[in-house]
């Protein structure tokens, strides 16, 4: 009796010991956080999300690895429905999918299985404006000069949310200015080379790649290619010749509904490049990862590195983010239904 009184006692002793382990040991200890990057490898999403996965482990208690996995597809729509409907909410899959994403969603696409207000955000590490460049050989050197051509110039686009389909749309319907948008590349390097080749003669871009690789380093020196317009509120000094959207508008008398649309479209590049994961992570593990990603972007070797590799940086909070999501999908229903048809 006394020896099974001890053998009890000893297990208890070693349960309460275990459970006590567990509780001391972080839940990041041996996992692995995996970045889903919503485009493809080269890109500035691909490369703040592995800027980040270096600097993150080293806020995060337990020291977790990270490694960053791409998903292009569909302007992030792949990725973001893996996020909220394969993986779990368990905070160790995080994204980094185009900042338009919101869009297809206020669009109302079939294809759409995420809400982005349910989403928590972690942070981003620069906003994004839009420049649209084209060959320097292309008939037009103004947003005036497309609107006459004869037949809608070829420009790349990656999917219905990325920055490319996003300004020709918005150009079309405010503007009168038609293109033709050539979808389905994998991301941005691949438009890129269908410039190069003449397949289409333009694109739209965030400006602070077009500023910060290859190609573009090259180009500009040789001249290959001319700017066009800009959605930046202020001219960037980068392309200080090149007006901005607004200025357009101004110049043009462009109603005010009209504006309004643009302006839910074009300043939802205030997401820059946003980090997030899906609704239901626990509500620890998001202030953890909100941590550990304001002191990286905070960290000088970061910043450094970032300077270096001529990434702008203006960070954004998640907490900022969360508001700006709510803000941008509640909108008036004529303001839904312009954006809806322009995104048709």
């Amino acid at each position: 009796m006394a020896m099974e009184k001890y053998v009890r006692a000893i297990s208890l002793f070693w349960c309460v010991r275990a459970n006590l382990n567990a509780q001391s040991d972080p839940f990041y200890k041996g996992k692995t956080i995996r970045i889903i990057v919503g485009l493809t490898p080269g890109g500035f999403y691909d490369r703040w999300a592995r800027l980040l996965a270096r600097y993150m482990p080293l806020y995060i208690p337990g020291n977790p690895s990270f490694i960053v996995q791409n998903m292009p597809g569909a302007g992030s729509m792949i990725a973001m429905n893996h996020i909220y409907g394969v993986a779990k909410a368990d905070g160790l899959t995080l994204g980094m999918p185009n900042y338009g994403v919101y869009l297809d969603q206020l669009a109302g696409r079939k294809e759409v299985r995420f809400d982005v207000t349910k989403a928590h955000y972690i942070g981003s590490p620069e906003k994004s404006d839009i420049v649209l460049y084209a060959r320097a050989d292309a008939p037009f050197k103004t947003v005036q000069e497309m609107r006459k051509l004869p037949e809608p110039p070829k420009c790349g686009a990656t999917g219905t949310a990325g920055a490319d389909y996003l300004i020709a749309k918005v150009l079309e319907d405010t503007l009168g200015v038609k293109t033709n948008s050539v979808m389905g590349y994998a991301g941005g390097s691949e438009i890129d080379i269908a410039v190069e080749k003449g397949e289409v003669v333009c694109r739209g871009m965030t400006i602070a790649p077009h500023f910060g690789r290859e190609p573009f380093d090259t180009w500009h020196k040789k001249g290959f290619d001319s700017h066009i317009v800009q959605t930046a509120e202020k001219r960037d000094s980068r392309i200080a010749e090149v007006p901005t959207i607004y200025e357009i508008f101004d110049k043009e008398n462009t109603p005010d509904e009209s504006r309004r649309v643009a302006d839910v479209i074009l300043r939802g590049g205030d997401f820059g490049r946003p980090m997030l994961v899906g609704p239901g992570t626990p509500a620890d593990r998001v202030n953890i990862l909100r941590e550990a990603y304001v002191k990286s972007m905070n960290n000088p070797e970061l910043i450094a590195e970032a300077k270096k590799a001529r990434m702008d940086m203006e960070p954004v909070s998640g907490e900022q983010l969360q508001a700006l999501a709510k803000r941008v999908m509640n909108q008036p229903p004529a303001v839904l239904k312009r954006v809806k048809k322009i995104l048709e």
